[in-house]
């Protein structure tokens, strides 16, 4: 190799670190969506179809109890095992990381917070209240005249598309133009697939759940990924102390909804979260592990 050569190379090597390290936290560890076709999920270590069937049975239009809130979707097992399966093969880091017990315990509060943003139950509903994850695709009950509630204008780089709607839609109820446009970048290469048309999410069983897993394994700077808090992956600053934050799945509500849910602002409502957990930490057979509730904690940012 010439030395014109050498040093050509090391400049542009320089060059490319120096660009890395310039791009902000949240868009230099962002989860690409990849390829893994051939990708063996964990997820099926310890769900089959016939649990996810025992687990859903009121799931999206294959309950008893019609949905009338919104329609135009065909009818069909939208929130099926297969789908969900599909789409977790698309995120090695999911259920990636630690021994089966750490394993157990992401995929409970995966699933306990997912059926938490789209349980059509209550207290007495037939089977309990716990059976009825993943009744809503989309957002119970939202007007469709509030079109603007969900665009921040702000996010110049995901910017809004007037008359767009960016409600939540989906297991994790992704919300805001800026989220819709990120995921679109990392599953379409293209931010304006999912900011020119969020209904995708309505009509695409695979992208639905792979939304919602991506929210999951993504870091959602300043705040620490789920995947990283459960998978026992987060390690809390000294701040996050101070904040009573520590590893366990009340630090993932405190991610989801801390604002919400966590400290002076604890709820009541708060408990079916806690109570999906505990549902599907007994059905997995797995104990719940330390911090499993946020009213002790200061929500993210405080």
């Amino acid at each position: 190799m010439s030395k014109r050569y050498f040093f050509f190379v090391l400049a542009f090597l320089m060059v490319l670190l120096n660009a890395c390290a310039s791009s902000t936290v949240d868009e230099a560890e962002d989860v690409i969506v990849a390829d893994t076709s051939n990708h063996v999920s964990n997820v099926s270590k310890f769900l089959d179809a016939k649990k996810w069937n025992e687990l859903f049975p009121n799931r999206y239009h294959l309950s008893t109890l019609e949905d009338t809130v919104f329609k135009g979707v065909a009818r069909q097992d939208f929130y099926s095992y297969e789908a969900f399966l599909k789409a977790a093969k698309l995120f090695p880091l999911f259920l990636g990381d630690g021994n089966d017990s750490i394993q157990k315990r992401e995929l409970a509060a995966f699933l306990a917070n997912m059926s938490h943003e789209t349980s059509g139950g209550w207290d007495d509903a037939p089977g309990g209240m716990y059976k009825w994850g993943l009744y809503y695709i989309q957002e119970k009950g939202f007007p469709k005249s509030m079109v603007t509630e969900y665009s921040d204008t702000s996010k110049k780089k995901w910017p809004p598309v007037a008359g767009k709607s960016y409600h939540g839609r989906g297991p994790m109820q992704l919300s805001w133009n800026y989220n819709y446009g990120q995921f679109s970048e990392a599953y379409f290469g293209n931010k304006q697939v999912l900011l020119d048309n969020p209904d995708l999410l309505l009509q695409d069983p695979v992208l639905c759940f792979a939304s919602a897993i991506w929210f999951w394994v993504r870091d959602q700077y300043p705040k620490p990924s789920c995947h990283d808090i459960m998978a026992e992956q987060w390690e809390p600053t000294a701040q996050d102390f101070a904040a009573n934050r520590k590893i366990g799945f009340g630090a993932v509500v405190n991610v989801i909804n801390g604002g919400l849910e966590c400290g002076a602002n604890h709820s009541d409502r708060t408990k079916y979260r806690y109570g999906f957990y505990q549902y599907f930490c007994n059905y997995l057979q797995i104990d719940q592990g330390p911090n499993a509730e946020c009213s002790d904690q200061k929500p993210f940012g405080q």
